[in-house]
């Protein structure tokens, strides 16, 4: 099964440019990457912060130009994001108590889809209405693989700026991962930089934003650097999952 991971997007409104650049031609540049290489792919998962301000102009070019794609799509919430404002746009993306989370069975296992943000909040959130949903959709997967998917990510990278915001309720997480014990890998946004490691002994991955990114320094100081911008190509099969992250070619310049 091949997935595929965009994230942090940051769309303003159209027409209108963040660090000097447009975030809505890194986009159509990555969708196009995408249609070009993995349109085999059999899911695009857009993992949070969509847009930078959450205004509805943003939304709606992001609807305009994922019409065309041939795989279907996850739209996830980040903290950028105003859950309102994303609902008039898209209100097929959230469930019947209005988040923004969901859960598809596939043969390789289950994809499970958190929503963090938490309104006015750079910190992601789950509060006991989501991790009882949570921990229904880990438990009628009945002990097979499952696959989280979280904008904010509940393990450290060593980058203080970006784990003081992470996700706050990580302790439940993990008492729900380990009780289902099957959740094979976590994948994350938000940190806008390409990581892998293991959390309390469960394998994880973050991806590069499709526009800005933290530059890599492992100190109190939070850096926006315009690096190649990129996504997460992931393949998974019944003994393994392989991520590997792309940089897709852009002809804006830093």
């Amino acid at each position: 099964m091949k997935l595929l991971q965009l994230s942090d997007l940051h769309l303003p409104r159209p027409g209108e440019q963040l660090y000097g650049q447009d975030p809505h031609i890194h986009l159509r540049e990555a969708l196009a990457d995408i249609a070009a290489h993995h349109a085999d792919a059999e899911l695009l998962v857009l993992s949070g912060d969509l847009a930078d301000a959450g205004h509805p102009a943003a939304y709606r070019a992001l609807r305009g130009a994922l019409a065309g794609l041939p795989m279907p799509c996850q739209l996830m919430l980040g903290n950028h994001d105003l859950r309102d404002t994303f609902a008039a746009v898209f209100p097929e993306a959230l469930d019947a108590d209005g988040f923004a989370q969901a859960h598809r069975a596939t043969p390789e296992g289950h994809l499970i889809f958190l929503d963090t943000l938490e309104h006015e909040c750079t910190e992601g959130h789950l509060c006991p209405r989501r991790l009882a949903w949570l921990q229904s959709q880990l438990e009628s997967a009945r002990g097979e693989p499952v696959f989280l998917f979280a904008h904010h990510p509940p393990f450290r990278i060593g980058m203080p700026m970006l784990d003081a915001c992470g996700l706050a309720e990580a302790d439940a997480l993990h008492a729900l991962c380990q009780a289902h014990g099957n959740v094979r890998h976590l994948f994350a946004g938000h940190v806008h930089r390409p990581v892998a490691g293991s959390w309390r002994g469960i394998p994880f991955s973050a991806v590069k934003g499709t526009h800005h990114q933290a530059k890599q320094q492992f100190a109190d100081e939070f850096v926006t650097a315009m690096e190649p911008p990129g996504y997460a190509v992931i393949l998974i099969g019944a003994d393994n999952v392989a991520v590997h992250f792309h940089d897709f070619p852009t002809r804006a310049q830093p």
